[in-house]
């Protein structure tokens, strides 16, 4: 079993994790991206990187193949939000609930694309992890389903960040994070809003 510094599902293609990265340059990472275009980024950014490991599974409550669905790399440019390219989803109206008056998205923009989605806890056996010092989540709503299988006394986390902005619908949260908080505390994490979209959880 092998301890972990960083583990972040929802990696994108690493532009916003630099900083996390070189915290953790002497530690194992894990970064989880199911995204094509963004994970060949990953890897060819870091292949040369021993202590950075890859995953291109989706991360859900249950182990099963199931749709993807995610923003076509052509219409990143069209769309105009270079930050289109990190929307990936199990559901395909989720990505469609972005649509706005400056985020024009339709149908004919969304990828779609058979993937293994395995357990937080495989996931954990997969890549044999004993313990994690900051695990990032940030999976477009699929947050709740994650933290909700948990079980933190099989696995030690120090810290948990996570987008809080999806839990219970698209740009709504509701009983779903009411829920994930009071499991957090009990286990005994200390609970702090870092921003209008993210929650840190830390012992």
């Amino acid at each position: 079993m092998k301890n972990f510094g960083l583990v972040v599902i929802g990696a994108h293609f690493g532009v916003w994790l630099e900083n996390e990265l070189t915290k953790f340059e002497n530690k194992n990472i894990l970064l989880v991206e199911p995204v094509p275009y963004n994970y060949k980024i990953l890897i060819n950014n870091y292949a040369d990187k021993k202590n950075i490991h890859i995953c291109t599974n989706v991360i859900f409550s249950e182990n099963k193949k199931g749709k993807f669905y995610y923003v076509k790399e052509d219409s990143i440019h069209k769309l105009k939000k270079h930050w289109a390219s990190g929307i990936g989803s199990i559901d395909k109206k989720h990505i469609l609930n972005h649509k706005n008056k400056r985020f024009n998205i339709q149908e004919e923009d969304i990828s779609e694309l058979e993937v293994d989605f395995i357990t937080f806890n495989d996931l954990i056996k997969k890549y044999e992890i004993n313990s994690i010092q900051k695990l990032q989540i940030d999976v477009e709503g699929a947050e709740y389903k994650i933290l909700n299988e948990m079980n933190f006394k099989k696995i030690e986390i120090r810290s948990i960040q996570f987008e809080s902005k999806h839990f219970d619908g698209t740009f709504y949260e509701g009983s779903n994070l009411d829920e994930i908080k009071k499991k957090l505390i009990t286990n005994g994490y200390k609970i702090k809003q870092i921003d209008k979209e993210n929650i840190l959880a830390e012992k």
